[in-house]
């Protein structure tokens, strides 16, 4: 679920504040308090992530080839 308070919120809230963001998403992977992820970002930016992180698979998708070391 998306709505609500993320695991690692308390670590998500500096950043948003420091960079003066209009949102932050932050995956963690294997951490301390296990796997998770928080979102802190306006509506307009909310809406459009599904979106983005498409983008994002998308391209990530497209370069494992070279990540393997495999000739394109």
């Amino acid at each position: 679920m998306t709505i609500g308070p993320g695991k690692y919120d308390d670590l998500v809230t500096p950043i948003i504040a420091s960079t003066q963001a209009r949102g932050v998403v932050l995956i963690v992977v294997s951490g301390n308090r296990g796997e998770g992820f928080s979102c802190q970002a306006t509506l307009e930016v909310t809406l459009a992530l599904p979106a983005m992180l498409r983008n994002i698979a998308d391209q990530m998708e497209a370069d494992l080839p070279i990540m393997r070391g495999e000739a394109q």
